[in-house]
C-alpha cells in the first residue's frame, strides 16, 4: 500500500455492545477496505490465566493477552504486511483454532477491552471510540448471553461479574473513556453513533483511495 491505513481503536465495557457495533461497522464496507483484528486472539494458555480465591480463571485482566504480539501485528499490518495469526478458541482442547489472515487495507479496527490501557496499542490508534452503557444494562446483558451462549449458571455470571467484571472495568477501561475520541451511548441503541462513525471513516477510505 502506497498510503499508510487508519487504524480505528474500538472499546467498552463488557456487554456494553461492542460485537454489534463491529458487525454495523464492517458490514458498511468491502473486505478490500477494512480489516478486523481483535484482542481476543491474542489470550494467553489457560496455565498462564490468573485465578482468583475460588480457583475461577480470571480473563478480565490485562495480563491474560499477550499484548506485545497483538501491538506488533498492528504495527505489520499498518506498514502494510499480510500477518497471520490462530483464532481463539476460549482454551477449548477439542477445538482446532482456524488460520486467520489479516491483509492490511485503508481501515484497520482494532477491538478489545484494553486497547487503550496497553500503550504499546494505543500509540497506534488514529482514532479511539469508546462505546458506553450504564452497569445494569451491562449486567443485565450479560446475565443473558452467558447463560444462552456460554451456559454459565445465574450464580456463576453474578460471581465473574462482581469480582471480575466490574473491577476490571474501573480500573484499566473507565479511566480512558476521557481519552476516546468518540463516545457513543448504548443503553438503548447506537445507530446515530454508528452511522457518524461510517461516514468518517469513508470519507478517509476516499481520502485514502485519491492519494
Amino acid at each position: 500500500m502506497t498510503n499508510k491505513p487508519f487504524i480505528v481503536g474500538i472499546t467498552g465495557g463488557s456487554a456494553s455492545g461492542k460485537t454489534s457495533f463491529l458487525k454495523g461497522l464492517l458490514s458498511a464496507f468491502s473486505e478490500e477496505e477494512i480489516c478486523l483484528i481483535s484482542q481476543d486472539n491474542y489470550y494467553k494458555t489457560l496455565d498462564q490465566i490468573p485465578r482468583d480465591e475460588i480457583g475461577v480463571p480470571n480473563f478480565d485482566l490485562p495480563e491474560t493477552i499477550d499484548h506485545h504480539q497483538f501491538a506488533e501485528h498492528i504495527r505489520q499490518l499498518h506498514e502494510g504486511r499480510v500477518v497471520e495469526t490462530n483464532e481463539y478458541t476460549f482454551n477449548n482442547p477439542n477445538a482446532t483454532p482456524k488460520k486467520l489472515v489479516l491483509r492490511p487495507t485503508p481501515i484497520i479496527v482494532v477491538e478489545g477491552i484494553f486497547v487503550f490501557h496497553f500503550e504499546d496499542v494505543a500509540q497506534q490508534l488514529d482514532l479511539k471510540v469508546f462505546i458506553n452503557a450504564t452497569n445494569r444494562i451491562k449486567f443485565e446483558r450479560r446475565m443473558s448471553r452467558d447463560q444462552a451462549e456460554r451456559a454459565l449458571t445465574p450464580e456463576m455470571i453474578k460471581h465473574q461479574w462482581e469480582y471480575h467484571v466490574r473491577p476490571t472495568y474501573r480500573e484499566f477501561i473507565k479511566p480512558h473513556k476521557a481519552k476516546a475520541d468518540i463516545v457513543i451511548p448504548n443503553n438503548h441503541h447506537y445507530q446515530k453513533g454508528l452511522d457518524v462513525v461510517i461516514g468518517y471513516l469513508k470519507g478517509k477510505v476516499a481520502n485514502l483511495s485519491r492519494n
